[in-house]
């Protein structure tokens, strides 16, 4: 059982990225998904999540209007797009279903 994220790096203020998260070795499609970040020195933070059909998403109040959580099941993979980045994005960015986690992709938000 594993989930993967990719998709990190390094990008100016105001920039995007797409991250991706693999599944593997469970029924991705039965769960929740949820994208958590952590950032040095502060605590893990909920940055959005997408019901099991795709239609219900909610998001943390620092990143709505700029990210966009989605899914597709048929691949078993979660997707956050991350738009208008600022510094206060960086983080290690997580994902999450049912008990499982990945290891976290680095999202540096720098000029």
């Amino acid at each position: 059982v594993q989930l993967v994220e990719s998709g990190g790096g390094l990008v100016q203020p105001g920039g995007s990225l797409r991250l991706s998260c693999v599944s593997s070795g469970f029924a991705f499609s039965r769960y929740v998904m949820r994208w958590y970040r952590q950032a040095p020195g502060k605590g893990r933070e909920l940055v959005a999540q997408i019901s099991v059909n795709g239609l219900t998403t909610n998001y943390g109040d620092s990143v709505k209007g700029r990210f966009t959580i989605s899914r597709d099941n048929t691949k078993n993979t979660g997707y956050l797009q991350m738009s208008s980045l600022k510094p206060e994005d960086t983080a290690v960015y997580y994902c999450n279903a049912h008990v499982y986690w990945g290891r976290g992709t680095q999202v540096t938000v720098s000029s």
